[in-house]
């Protein structure tokens, strides 16, 4: 039975991942009656919104059989990057929120260029890059926030719409791009070929370094975006966004059904492993339990969500 079991969320894993999901909303509502108020609900929806969009790039990334470490520090960067154009050039609020989208997308081709040119393995070149990026944000900033952004854009960061927040609607927006690119379109099913065999994409006449140079690129836009939508969020600029976006988008993708190894998985699973993440450490402060606590629970997430998937595999691939 539990062979069976196992068997079917390996193979199924965003039936699993939904099941979880549900049993944890059950729990939670159970253990804290203020867990499923209106109130709660939209915490619970603006953090999804976040590191949601940090997820369906990291997830992309995963089915190639690539990490970038980095896009955390892109989005903080760029974030740095939008406050300087808009409060200390006086750039209008809506080009400089559209140039630091180009430039995280930049950024992101940059990531894709050094991996593919240089032969380098993404995770250790991403975690270079991560230093890079947020030494220059430290550098440019010395540290402190950029404050007296633009009213203009803070809808977009703080704003509603039919009940939730509007940076949520626009991470759906992108996992629906993202849902449609992987699954719908040619350039999709190249993603899945490259990350089950590289060697044998190339042999196959698929393009591999293109399609890595362009999920790099899009990973880079959206750290971007998420870096923006904090700013506006926020109403500054300040120089520790991105910091807690490395981790937490690697495990809820793994739980969502994207391995490391690459070739399988969907960007919407990931979003699902994310919501557990999330409500998890939603719970966590409902029941007063100290702060201190999520970064233990989302580093032991990361490992335990690895580590089954690690040994799931190997287990079904050897019986």
């Amino acid at each position: 039975m539990l062979r069976k079991a196992m068997g079917f969320m390996v193979s199924n894993p965003l039936s699993g991942v939904v099941g979880v999901l549900a049993l944890i909303v059950v729990v939670a509502s159970l253990l804290s009656e203020n867990f499923l108020n209106s109130y709660n609900l939209v915490i619970i929806a603006r953090s999804l919104a976040f590191i949601g969009m940090i997820t369906i790039a990291q997830s992309m990334l995963m089915i190639l059989g690539e990490l970038d470490l980095s896009l955390g520090a892109i989005g903080g960067f760029c974030g740095v990057i939008g406050g300087i154009l808009m409060v200390k050039v006086g750039l209008n609020p809506w080009l400089a929120f559209a140039l630091c989208l180009a430039i995280g997308a930049l950024f992101g081709l940059l990531n894709g260029l050094l991996v593919t040119l240089l032969r380098l393995p993404s995770l250790v070149l991403t975690i270079g890059m991560a230093g890079v990026y947020g030494g220059l944000n430290l550098v440019i900033t010395k540290g402190v926030a950029i404050t007296g952004i633009p009213a203009d854009i803070g809808f977009l960061g703080s704003g509603k719409w039919a009940g939730l927040p509007v940076p949520f609607w626009i991470m759906l927006l992108f996992l629906v791009v993202a849902c449609f690119i992987t699954l719908k379109t040619p350039f999709g099913r190249y993603m899945y070929a490259v990350g089950s065999n590289l060697s044998a994409a190339r042999m196959l006449g698929i393009r591999a370094d293109r399609v890595r140079l362009g999920v790099f690129a899009f990973a880079g836009f959206l750290a971007a975006l998420a870096g923006m939508l904090m700013v506006a969020r926020l109403g500054s600029a300040q120089p520790s966004i991105g910091d807690s976006w490395v981790l937490g988008p690697i495990a809820a993708s793994v739980i969502g059904g994207v391995p490391t190894t690459g070739g399988i998985g969907t960007p919407l699973g990931a979003i699902f492993g994310a919501a557990i993440i999330g409500v998890i450490e939603n719970v966590i402060v409902l029941l007063g339990i100290s702060p201190y606590w999520q970064s233990m629970v989302s580093g032991a997430i990361v490992v335990i969500a690895i580590s089954l998937d690690s040994i799931s595999r190997r287990y079904f691939k050897r019986d």
